[in-house]
């Protein structure tokens, strides 16, 4: 897999992160812990993609 591709399926994958972030929180029934993890795993693709950029 090359750094290009790579990057592109990281950011895909945020993306994807940031939609369910947003009906997560649309929805009263979501636990405030299952809005974190999912917070935290986009900040962790959001670094990973800028490290490999900045490479």
């Amino acid at each position: 897999m090359t750094v290009a591709s790579h990057l592109h399926e990281l950011r895909r994958k945020h993306e994807s992160l940031s939609d369910m972030v947003e009906q997560a929180q649309r929805s009263p029934a979501t636990d405030d812990l299952k809005i974190a993890e999912l917070k935290k795993q986009k900040l962790r693709l959001k670094e990973e993609i800028g490290r490999l950029s900045r490479a």
